[in-house]
């Protein structure tokens, strides 16, 4: 279903809602372009009001990465700052939700730091200049996003220029080279080209409850997710939960392509979202593991991207042994943005005590 033909149909033009749960301030929604959010939105990850799909603008290759530029509709979104939390809501002048999606081509990973600029222009005059935030939706995963007000129907020159990556890379990506790279765009939009994106609605009696949607089918976009525990490299230890978060711990004999000696072990935890393995990045995690009532370990673990664990944070110990037990402590939780459905997960994260 179009969008603007099912909030004709159900009345949810001008609507607006008010919504809110217990341990979060309540936040108001009222839009011509969107349903009101669920009332009393569960502490977890929930089934949204709606999904919305997407047009492929292009597809570029510079170096070592690949960027597809994707749209949609403009939508609401909740930044994090530390602990705080804030909802964008949409403006009137909002056009399209631009999405750059970037990707490391030989580990066919979407990196989280390499932050695009996006520079919008028409006929010679920059009409747009966007830094789009990390964001984690539950069709997409990791991606890059914001809402863009452009002047209206045309063609438009898009430019997108990433960055130096800020998170290190370990094992197979330890030795690449991620230098800037700029990709170009032309940008054909129009409002009815945009009205034919795919809009559906979730039903009343899922939405709001635990769950999540299928990740995107759009084959010509990478997407990422965490690896199975089957398929993670090394031992798996033990797995934890901290506000819907999945906490898994491996660790590896032979540190040296992790930034450690081959003497040491690895241990590393990859956090995801529950049911889609999305990877949670941007946290900040320390933990403490003991051993017969005495501390062994006391400190951060660094974020990191590898071609096996794929984002993960991890530091080199000594030895870890069976029995040990290990105290993770959430720190920060994700800075990403978050798409609807993922806002009120992974924030209060409580600390995680697991037996290795």
């Amino acid at each position: 279903m179009r969008r603007r033909d099912f909030l004709a149909a159900s009345g949810l033009v001008g609507t607006a809602g008010l919504a809110g749960c217990a341990g979060f301030q309540l936040e108001s929604s009222s839009s011509a372009q969107e349903p009101a959010l669920v009332e009393n939105r569960p502490d977890g990850v929930y089934y949204p009001t709606h999904v919305e799909g997407m047009k492929m603008v292009g597809k570029q290759t510079v170096g070592d990465y690949t960027c597809a530029l994707t749209y949609s509709y403009p939508h609401r979104f909740w930044l994090f700052t530390g602990s705080h939390r804030q909802k964008v809501a949409l403006k009137g002048e909002d056009s399209v939700h631009l999405m750059p999606v970037v990707w490391d081509n030989e580990a066919k990973i979407v990196p989280p730091d390499v932050n695009p600029q996006i520079t919008v222009e028409q006929d010679g005059e920059r009409v747009a200049n966007v830094s789009p935030w990390p964001m984690l939706s539950q069709p997409m995963g990791v991606h890059f996003g914001d809402n863009v007000a452009l002047p209206g129907d045309g063609t438009y020159q898009v430019s997108i220029r990433i960055g130096e990556p800020s998170v290190k890379r370990t094992g197979s990506l330890k030795d690449g080279e991620y230098g800037p790279a700029t990709f170009e765009f032309e940008f054909d939009f129009s409002e009815s080209k945009l009205n034919e994106i795919e809009y559906t609605d979730i039903p009343s009696e899922k939405e709001g409850t635990p769950g999540a949607v299928v990740p995107s089918e759009m084959t010509t976009v990478q997407m990422t997710q965490a690896p199975t525990k089957d398929a993670l490299p090394g031992t798996v230890r033990a797995t934890g939960t901290s506000d819907d978060a999945k906490l898994v711990v491996t660790t590896i004999d032979g540190a040296e392509p992790y930034g450690g000696s081959t003497d040491q072990t690895y241990l590393a935890v990859s956090a995801r979202t529950p049911y889609n393995r999305f990877v949670l990045p941007a946290m900040a995690l320390s933990g403490t593991l003991t051993r017969d009532g005495e501390t062994v370990f006391d400190g951060q673990f660094d974020a990191a991207l590898d071609g096996e664990l794929n984002y993960h944070y991890g530091t080199a110990l000594s030895n870890v042994q069976s029995g040990d037990e290990l105290e993770i402590t959430v720190d920060a939780p994700s800075q990403t943005a978050r798409h609807e459905g993922y806002e009120t997960a992974f924030y209060q994260m409580d600390p995680v005590t697991l037996t290795l």
